[in-house]
């Protein structure tokens, strides 16, 4: 035994299979031992962002995002407590945070620190919406694109996406068996409310000036304010109590192209001044600034009567938010600006986008599908072990048959984390399936194998049958797989790659070695 033994683990496939391994397991870098908070976003002008704490850059392996460790020397090991600490924060109350890189001072505002944060990941692999929780929106647009304005359309989303603060999010293309023509956007930590306000409309801004359009959002911006100190609260008129709700206003200024800032001139220099004569600081143009967003009048704004004729590129835009207590009124008007800001920004979408299909689910949820997938991923390694070991009853093939089933799912594993693969329910889904069709194919080599020893045939032989069958079945699965990546307007994409991958896998990798261990067990 000691000899076979050696004869397989000196075996070249058996070696670079091993080597394969090593690999997986770096590429999936496991850390159990961590623990904290990772850092998923920093909200624009939020307290962490004037703190210096960096969003993290799409290509981070999440072993290797930034962690926040502890708030004011308290511990943060996960998720809920960290969201206690923060929501009990007062306004203005001075915090010390330390993360993996560095410690952090800042002063907490209306809205918060301005961090989305999740428990800390252990390995590299990323998991899905359905795992992780968030929304899931499927867009369609109004008519059908070419491949360059689509891309250039999920561009402009991606750009508004980021600056409305949200950065861990996926856009793809994506299509249908019937040719239909698709977008695909997975955020984590959005709410509906968010997606349908930034993506569903166009976000199409105008302000005009005696119902003519003096700029527009986008191409006539050239800057505008988000930082603390010309983005906030109007100071003049704050919050305030009426008919049973609280009203804040904000403001924020912004700067104009001189081409929009003449056009401006021209529509104010035709314009009467009116208010009181005796109080230049009352004095105002005869048409007020409206600001149209989506084609609704969201506010308008008093002109002052030295502007007019005036070619000023400096612009101050206000709005206000509502809310049934005065806290609720402040997130508000803050959702608002920051909205406005965004739509300022990016300018809007160069088509309207129809929601098809949203799906919110909590990260509570996602935990509890997670449990739960891997209870069903451990039954089916017992299940496959039972029937092995029943219908064989030899350890030295029920051992290599396991072995092999989890290098293949290490292997699958690796693959999905070095291609930022989100593992998703589909995909687990198709990890089942791929184990399902090593086991049956394993089970095949050894039968035919076995069957040889008593029909007399030479090896090479009773090999060659078994992968004359392997074959066939690892083609008939690439083919039955390739619909399913359209099917569903791609939302089964997942589940078909991953068999796919994890077929492929096992046909040139393993199956090989799989087929030399027998040999050595058996043929002697």
């Amino acid at each position: 035994m000691n000899y076979k033994l050696k004869k397989i683990f000196t075996n070249v496939r058996v070696i670079i299979l091993l080597v394969f391994l090593v690999l997986a397991i770096v590429a999936i870098n496991p850390k159990p031992w961590i623990k904290g908070v990772v850092i998923n976003n920093v909200e624009t002008n939020s307290s962490a962002a004037e703190a210096g704490i960096q969003k993290p850059a799409p290509s981070v392996k999440p072993v290797n995002r930034e962690r926040l460790l502890a708030i004011d020397n308290k511990a943060i090991e996960n998720i809920e407590e960290y969201y206690n600490y923060v929501n009990a924060l007062e306004l203005n109350q001075s915090v010390q945070i330390k993360t993996t890189k560095q410690l952090y001072r800042l002063r907490a505002k209306e809205n918060g620190i301005g961090l989305r944060v999740s428990d800390a990941q252990k390995t590299n692999i990323k998991k899905g919406l359905d795992l992780q929780g968030g929304t899931r929106v499927l867009l369609q647009p109004e008519k059908k694109l070419s491949k360059e304005d689509l891309q250039s359309l999920m561009d402009t989303m991606q750009e508004r996406l980021n600056v409305y603060g949200l950065s861990d999010l996926i856009i793809r293309e994506s299509n249908d068996l019937t040719g239909n023509q698709y977008i695909l956007v997975e955020i984590a930590g959005a709410t509906e409310e968010d997606i349908r306000n930034l993506l569903e409309k166009e976000g199409k801004f105008e302000a005009k000036i005696a119902n003519q359009t003096v700029f527009v959002g986008g191409k006539d911006i050239v800057f505008v304010c988000r930082s603390a100190n010309c983005a906030g609260l109007d100071p003049n008129y704050g919050c305030s109590a009426s008919g049973g709700q609280n009203i804040c206003r904000f403001r924020f200024s912004i700067s104009i192209t001189p081409e929009a800032a003449k056009k401006q001139a021209n529509v104010t220099s035709n314009l009467e001044i009116i208010g009181d004569k005796a109080s230049s600081s009352e004095l105002y143009l005869s048409e007020p600034l409206e600001l149209y967003l989506d084609d609704v009048k969201v506010d308008e704004l008093s002109i002052g009567a030295e502007l007019k004729g005036s070619t000023t590129t400096d612009i101050q835009i206000s709005g206000s938010g509502v809310g049934l207590s005065e806290q609720e009124a402040v997130l508000n008007t803050f959702n608002n600006m920051k909205r406005l800001q965004t739509v300022l920004i990016t300018g809007s979408l160069p088509i309207k986008l129809n929601i098809v299909k949203i799906d919110n689910i909590s990260p509570l949820l996602g935990k509890e599908f997670l449990s739960n997938a891997l209870l069903l991923g451990a039954l089916a390694l017992v299940s496959i072990v039972a029937v092995i070991f029943a219908r064989y009853r030899k350890l030295a093939i029920a051992i290599p048959m396991i072995f092999i089933s989890l290098s293949e799912v290490i292997l699958l594993l690796a693959i999905a984390a070095l291609i930022g693969w989100n593992m998703d329910l589909a995909a687990v889904a198709g990890i089942i399936i791929a184990i399902g069709t090593g086991v049956n194919d394993q089970i095949v080599i050894t039968d035919e194998t076995l069957r040889g020893e008593r029909i007399v045939y030479d090896w090479k032989q009773r090999i060659k049958n078994a992968f004359f069958i392997i074959m066939a079945a690892y083609f008939t699965i690439v083919v039955a797989m390739v619909p399913l990546l359209f099917a569903g307007a791609g939302l089964l994409k997942g589940f078909a790659i991953t068999t796919i991958i994890g077929a492929s896998i096992g046909v040139f990798i393993t199956r090989p070695v799989f087929v030399r261990v027998i040999e050595i067990l058996l043929r002697e």
